[in-house]
């Protein structure tokens, strides 16, 4: 990597995108660090304090804190990835969104487009939805029309500005511009986190044991990473041959292919969504007032509370709710597969070219071979991604570390974002030489 880096530093137009990549990157955490006007942030922090579960975690770690701060981009880039996930499940389920994507060049950009408003449309929500609901807790120094209204400017300027920064690193700057935006607020939460981690099990200990443990927490931590770099490249290649035409003796067009199902087909979105629809009722509860835990609705809370989970200070029996946590996970990334890949059609193009499995028959027979190695693939990066959520959770909930975001879900998207960010940086050097040899 560093090799890469060292390389891309010495041409002048990656250097450049460097530069730029970076100065976007200094702006987005001075903006992470800046309060919306006549807002008091320490209620905020207050109020995510008790609302320690697996989807703020995830949210938290998105925004780079900026929620806790709330910062002019407390809402970060979740907005857009919200509405990129709803405009892709409505491309699949409106025809004419269908024959938009597929109408080349010009149609993607009209898809962007309707993402970009129904961006600003989810932040707009967003923003009211806080306002109102922080704002009954408190969150206003001086409570009015007014400064409702400033702050349901600014946060819904502050994402879309996001937006416009990451439109703008992946023009101007290296690697996809979006996925840098998160990166940076996921790595800007570590050091935190990390502190946390160390002082948690070096308190009170000697130098030498204090030493011991550091060494076992970097062991452990590399384990994961290496997990997780393994988990999402883990891919599955299904060999295709195409065949060629005769004429007289030679054969002309016979060529072999692959399609290859990555483990991770969904990436970290089942995990999102699971954690989502999970924390529905604590989020609900902590906006509009405390919850008593001692009630039926409490209790069904701390049941579905990650929090609650692997926890000797409450009853075990709560931690049963993470067999319902693990079976969404499962159940999101069949379901974000499914409405993503789609074997028939692919089975029907292939056939279309000439090309087939070796030993499977083209048409149904092929379509039914390549349904049945996609559930496998799935389960396994079900699985796989249920394992990597669940550490956080469980080191959480066992030594009562607080929030480790970034052991979980987060750590995917940095391994990918960066491998991704690296490949293109070399597809870039690639293409600069061709140019120079050309």
């Amino acid at each position: 990597m560093l090799n890469t880096l060292r390389s891309a530093w010495r041409i002048e137009d990656i250097r450049k995108r460097l530069i730029y990549t970076f100065l976007m990157i200094i702006a987005i955490r001075v903006g992470s660090q800046i309060p919306v006007p006549g807002t008091n942030p320490s209620v905020v922090a207050a109020i995510f304090s008790n609302m320690n579960n697996g989807a703020f975690n995830i949210f938290n770690s998105f925004t780079g804190s900026s929620m806790e701060n709330f910062s002019i981009m407390a809402l970060s880039i979740t907005p857009y990835i919200t509405s990129s996930i709803i405009m892709e499940l409505l491309t699949i389920a409106i025809p004419a969104l269908e024959e938009l994507q597929k109408n080349g060049n010009e149609g993607r950009k009209k898809i962007v487009e309707y993402t970009r408003y129904l961006t600003v449309i989810l932040a707009l929500i967003e923003s009211i939805a806080m306002a109102i609901g922080f704002g009954n807790q408190g969150l206003f120094q001086t409570k009015n029309a007014f400064y409702i209204i400033v702050c349901v400017i600014t946060l819904t300027a502050g994402s879309a500005c996001l937006m416009w920064i990451g439109e703008r690193i992946t023009e101007k700057g290296v690697g996809n511009g979006i996925s840098i935006v998160l990166l940076v607020n996921i790595l800007a939460g570590i050091p935190e986190e990390l502190g946390v981690i160390w002082t948690t099990f070096t308190s009170g200990r000697t130098i030498a044991a204090s030493i011991v443990i550091s060494i076992l927490i970097i062991a452990v931590i590399g384990l994961i990473v290496i997990f997780v770099v393994w988990l999402n490249g883990g891919i599955r290649k299904i060999p295709v041959q195409y065949s060629g035409k005769i004429q007289g003796r030679r054969t002309f067009g016979g060529q072999s292919s692959n399609i290859p199902l990555k483990v991770l087909t969904a990436s970290v979105i089942p995990v999102i969504f699971a954690s989502s629809l999970m924390s529905i009722p604590a989020m609900i509860g902590q906006l509009f007032g405390n919850i008593d835990y001692n009630t039926f609705g409490g209790k069904i809370v701390l049941f579905l509370s990650s929090n609650s989970w692997f926890n000797n200070s409450v009853p075990w029996y709560y931690s049963f709710g993470v067999l319902i946590y693990i079976a969404l996970i499962v159940v999101f990334a069949y379901f974000y597969t499914s409405i993503t890949f789609n074997p028939t059609e692919i089975a029907d193009n292939m056939k279309k070219r000439g090309g087939s499995i070796p030993g499977i028959r083209s048409g149904r027979p092929t379509s039914s071979y390549l349904n049945s190695v996609l559930n496998r693939v799935v389960f396994i990066g079900a699985v796989g991604l249920s394992i990597v959520a669940l550490i956080p959770i469980i080191v959480a909930g066992v030594f009562k570390i607080g929030r480790i975001s970034f052991l979980g879900t987060s750590l995917i998207i940095i391994v990918g974002v960066i491998l991704d960010t690296l490949q293109q940086i070399g597809g870039r050097m690639v293409e600069r030489e061709y140019d120079s040899i050309f």
